[in-house]
C-alpha cells in the first residue's frame, strides 16, 4: 500500500496529528458509552425516562371510547407463531421480542382497529351459553346458604361488617377511591391515574354474592353513569388491573350485564402499551391517556416488580376470552416464557426483574410484599383453567418446593414462618402481606403429589396460626 505525502507536512507531524485524533475519538466514544450506559444501571428516573426512552419504548396510542370497542373487530393473532419452537425450546425472538417488532405490532393493532369500524363483536362471547356450561350456579346451591348454623352465623356477621363498611364509605367518600376512617373523608390518591370509585368497582362482586342488592344496584348505577375511563393520569398497572379490570370482569360474569363488559374492554386496551418493552415485561407505571410507561422510581435499577407483572394473568386471559382477541393472553404468556427461560437461584423467583435485559436485578426473595400475588396467581390460573394449565401447575409446585427448602423456618417458640432471602442470606422476618400464603397452600393441597396433601394442609395451618398469634399479641401491646 502506498501513502501519498501531504504537501508541507512531514511524516512525523502527520503521525502526531493522527495519534491526537485517535485519542480524541477514543475519549469521545468512551464518554458517550458511559453516559448512555448509566441510564440502565442507575435507579430509574421518570425525568430521564421521558427524555430518552418514551419515544422508543413507550409509543403513545390513541384509545377509543366504549362505542369504539363495541363496534370494533378484533385483530387476528397468529397463534402458530407463539407455538413455534426449535430443537432447544422457545426461540429468543419469542421470549424477548425486539423493540421494533413490538412497536410494529402496536401500530398494526391500531390500524386493524380503526379500519374495521362497524363490525359487531358482541357475539364473540355469549354469556347465556357460558352460564349453561356451569356445573353449579354462580352463587352455588340455594345462593350458598350453609346448613350448619354456626357457619351461617359467621357468614351473617361478615355480611354485617361489610354493610357497615359500605354504608360509611357511601356516607363520607362516595365516588372517591377510598375512605379515610379517622378523618371521615374520601381520598383519591395517585395510584389509579385519575380513575375514581375504586372501592365501588372493587366491591361489585362482593355486594352481589352477599345478596346486598340495594347496595349493589347503587354501585352498578354509579359505574354506568359516573365511571369515566377517559383519564390522562399516571397509574399503577397492577392496581388498575386487580381493582378495576378484576372488579368489572367479576361483575360481568356474575350478572351478564353487557355494560360491565364494554367498560372493561375499554380499560383493558389502555393497559397494553405498558408491555412495549424489549422483553415484553411490562413497566409498573402507565399514563392511561398517552400510553407512555416507566418503572417506579424506587424500583432497583428501573426494574419491574414480580408481584406486579406476575399478577395480570387471570384478568388478561379473560380479556382475550371476552374480546375474541388473543393479544391479552399473548402478553401474559410471554411473561411466563421469559420466567421459565432464565435461571432462578435455588429455584426461587427474586422480586426485581429488568424489563430491558430480562435478567434479575437483585436476588431478594419475599413471599410477602413485592412477591406475594405472583405465586397466588399461578395456582389460581391452574384452577381457573379447569386444571388444564399444566405450565402454571408445574411453576407453582416447583416454586413451593423451593420456598419450603429455603424460606420456611420455625421460631424458638415453635411458630412456622416464611423468611426473606437476600442473596443467599436469610432475613428472619415475615411481613404481614405473607399471611395470605396459608390460604394459597390450602387451595393447592389437593392437586399436588397425593402423599404431600396432608403436609400442605399442616403447613397452611401452621402459617395461619403464626399470623393469628402475631395479630393477637399485637392487640395486647
Amino acid at each position: 500500500m502506498v501513502f501519498r505525502k501531504l504537501p508541507g507536512v512531514s511524516a512525523s507531524g502527520m503521525g502526531l496529528r493522527l495519534s491526537q485524533k485517535f485519542v480524541f475519538l477514543l475519549f469521545l466514544s468512551g464518554l458517550v458509552t458511559l453516559c448512555f450506559g448509566a441510564l440502565f444501571f442507575l435507579p430509574d428516573s421518570v425525568r430521564l425516562k421521558r427524555i430518552f426512552l418514551s419515544k422508543t419504548e413507550s409509543q403513545p396510542v390513541t384509545v377509543g371510547s366504549e362505542n369504539d370497542v363495541r363496534d370494533r373487530k378484533p385483530s387476528v393473532i397468529n397463534e402458530a407463531k407463539t407455538d413455534k419452537k426449535n430443537a432447544g425450546g422457545e426461540t429468543l425472538e419469542e421470549v424477548m421480542p425486539s423493540r421494533s417488532k413490538t412497536e410494529s405490532a402496536s401500530k398494526d393493532e391500531k390500524v386493524t382497529s380503526s379500519s374495521n369500524q362497524g363490525a359487531n363483536t358482541d357475539t364473540s362471547f355469549d354469556y347465556n351459553k357460558f352460564k349453561k356450561c356451569l356445573l353449579k350456579p354462580p352463587l352455588g346451591i340455594e345462593h350458598g346458604k350453609p346448613s350448619d348454623p354456626q357457619t351461617l352465623q359467621r357468614r351473617e356477621k361478615v355480611k354485617e361488617m361489610m354493610k357497615f363498611a359500605w354504608d360509611n364509605y357511601k356516607s363520607f367518600a362516595w365516588g372517591k377511591n377510598e375512605l379515610r376512617p379517622l378523618t371521615r373523608n374520601g381520598h383519591i390518591g395517585n395510584m389509579f391515574g385519575g380513575l375514581r370509585g375504586a372501592s365501588i368497582v372493587d366491591s361489585l362482586d362482593t355486594l352481589y354474592i352477599m345478596g346486598l342488592m340495594d347496595e349493589y344496584n347503587d354501585a352498578k348505577e354509579w359505574v354506568e353513569t359516573s365511571l369515566d375511563l377517559n383519564s390522562n393520569g399516571e397509574a399503577s398497572l397492577f392496581e388498575v388491573n386487580i381493582r378495576y379490570v378484576g372488579g368489572l370482569l367479576s361483575a360481568y360474569y356474575l350478572t351478564g350485564d353487557e355494560m360491565f363488559k364494554r367498560k372493561v374492554m375499554v380499560l383493558g386496551e389502555k393497559l397494553l402499551p405498558a408491555f412495549n418493552t424489549p422483553t415484553g415485561i411490562p413497566r409498573g407505571v402507565i399514563n392511561l391517556g398517552s400510553g407512555t410507561s416507566w418503572s417506579w422510581g424506587w424500583a432497583s435499577a428501573g426494574s419491574s416488580i414480580l408481584a406486579e407483572f406476575g399478577t395480570l394473568h387471570l384478568e388478561f386471559v379473560h380479556l382475550s376470552e371476552l374480546s375474541n382477541n388473543g393479544i391479552y393472553t399473548e402478553k401474559v404468556m410471554n411473561i411466563r416464557k421469559l420466567l421459565n427461560k432464565i435461571e432462578k437461584p435455588h429455584g426461587l423467583y427474586p422480586n426485581f426483574l429488568s424489563p430491558v435485559s430480562g435478567n434479575w436485578v437483585q436476588h431478594h426473595v419475599s413471599i410477602g410484599g413485592l412477591g406475594d400475588s405472583f405465586y397466588e396467581y399461578l395456582i389460581k390460573s391452574y384452577l381457573m383453567s379447569d386444571k388444564t394449565d399444566e405450565e402454571a401447575k408445574k411453576m407453582y409446585y416447583s416454586a413451593l418446593e423451593a420456598i419450603e427448602a429455603n424460606l420456611v423456618q420455625k421460631s424458638p417458640g415453635g411458630l412456622t414462618y416464611m423468611a426473606e432471602w437476600r442473596g443467599g442470606i436469610l432475613d428472619h422476618k415475615m411481613g404481614h402481606l405473607a399471611c395470605f400464603s396459608g390460604g394459597m397452600v390450602v387451595i393447592g393441597a389437593d392437586d399436588g403429589a397425593p402423599e404431600k396433601r396432608q403436609h400442605y394442609l399442616d403447613l397452611a395451618a401452621e402459617i395461619t396460626h403464626t399470623c393469628h398469634e402475631s395479630y393477637s399479641r399485637s392487640e395486647q401491646l
